[in-house]
């Protein structure tokens, strides 16, 4: 009771356990991002939202603008329960050419989760959309389905332009491990291509082509709500892997990925739910993975995506200082980088109550309970580490690999880092600043 009375009186953004580079809702329960969409200089979030407590329920979309990927405003709800749901997740997009004849510059497309409230009990679950006319402030429904029910709780519409076919794809996730394409001309009426199954892998489907770096050549990417992966083609109806299921995290706690339509620059950016951690007594729940920009490149065994933390990250960077194998006392919120010879003795970070240790035989990285294969490139291992109050998120040889985390603060935060050849290695951190102050 003490510590939910001293809660009561802090100001929000400033509570005890609330991260302060990665994004939390003001109050209120948030699970999976949707809507990600960048629209004349805003990187809109939106977001699962319980805007009544903190427990999941009453899904609703949140939302949230920010200029630079760190520096977040959250706006009020977007889209909320009806007759035909509640509002499951789903996807947004700029409609350049007003293909949809709605006058819209931004459309979403969502999931009615029909029998999830009163009004809707015993209604199937379907896929809707919605528009604005003055940059996402305001929203309309179209007052009816675009896709009606197919099967069970077929949800998570994700809707992507493909240029070579001019017209829009839709990814759905149907049952199990299965999950459909379909398209259109006019963003209303839809036609079945593809149905399809990937191992391992249910809800939140995401689909975008990226190309693959150093060359002029473009790959489509399938993924699922735990970031597994497909590198393929698309031609306009069927999508055709053309490797394994393949992972780039492998962390605790990152499920329902993301990407953002229409970045800047072809960028491509994606956040995750971190799907756990321990908030009690705070007026919010959960919290979103840092953004990350994904890269498909050429490795050894194939083409890879690569996730790495965006570099607006650098707006909250302070001095950067040397890290040895001496106890150096730190923020709670910290960038740490490591580049060292991966030779015959283990290297180990220390984090607070953490320890990332890199065993150069088996050429594995082990943190926070997980484990992830990741090879020496040039002779060498390059790992970076991102510390919130509730979070460590790891990334290994400039994102070949990522694990994300969810944590607990500590009262005295500390870094420190064992090496067989300290003269060798360049380790060293930066103190960050919380992005609701700065």
């Amino acid at each position: 009771m003490l510590l939910l009375s001293l809660v009561m009186t802090q100001a929000l953004y400033s509570e005890p356990l609330r991260p302060q580079f990665h994004f939390t809702a003001e109050k209120g329960w948030l699970n999976d991002p949707n809507g990600l969409v960048y629209h004349e200089g805003e990187y809109h979030l939106f977001f699962q939202h319980n805007p009544h407590g903190t427990q999941w329920g009453n899904m609703t979309w949140g939302h949230a603008v920010s200029p630079d990927l760190v520096h977040w405003k959250q706006l009020p709800n977007a889209i909320e329960p009806d007759e035909l749901g509640t509002i499951y997740s789903g996807s947004a997009i700029v409609d350049p050419r007003d293909d949809s004849g709605l006058g819209a510059d931004l459309i979403a497309f969502y999931t009615a989760a029909g029998g999830k409230n009163e009004a809707s009990k015993g209604k199937p679950f379907t896929q809707c959309l919605a528009f604005s006319k003055d940059k996402g402030r305001t929203w309309t429904k179209l007052g009816k389905p675009i896709i009606p029910h197919i099967v069970h709780e077929n949800r998570d519409p994700k809707v992507v332009w493909d240029p070579d076919s001019k017209q829009w794809v839709m990814a759905l996730y149907l049952d199990g491990e299965e999950f459909a394409f379909f398209t259109s001309k006019n963003l209303r009426d839809w036609t079945e291509q593809q149905r399809f199954s990937m191992p391992g892998v249910a809800e939140c489907p995401d689909l975008f082509s990226i190309p693959v770096q150093g060359t002029k050549e473009r790959k489509w990417v399938f993924t699922g709500a735990n970031g597994r992966y497909w590198v393929g083609s698309f031609d306009g109806k069927l999508f055709r892997p053309e490797s394994s299921p393949r992972q780039v995290e492998f962390g605790a706690h990152n499920y329902a990925v993301q990407t953002y339509d229409n970045a800047p620059e072809g960028r491509r950016i994606q956040i995750g739910w971190m799907n756990g951690g321990s908030f009690e007594g705070m007026p919010f729940n959960q919290q979103m993975t840092f953004p990350c920009e994904l890269t498909l490149r050429k490795a050894s065994d194939g083409l890879r995506l690569y996730r790495y933390p965006v570099k607006e990250i650098e707006k909250l960077w302070g001095a950067e200082q040397a890290l040895s194998s001496e106890r150096t006392k730190a923020t709670d919120l910290v960038d740490i980088s490591l580049d060292f010879a991966a030779r015959e003795t283990r290297t180990k970070l220390k984090v607070n109550q953490h320890e990332v240790v890199y065993d150069p035989i088996t050429h594995v990285v082990t943190a926070l309970g997980r484990s992830a294969p990741l090879a020496p490139e040039k002779g060498r291992i390059k790992l970076r580490v991102l510390v919130d109050r509730m979070s460590v998120e790891l990334f290994g040889n400039e994102g070949r690999i990522s694990m994300s985390t969810c944590s607990s603060p500590v009262a005295e935060p500390s870094i420190s880092v064992e090496t067989p050849e300290p003269k060798t290695m360049r380790a060293v951190f930066r103190p960050l600043a919380s992005a609701w102050k700065s």
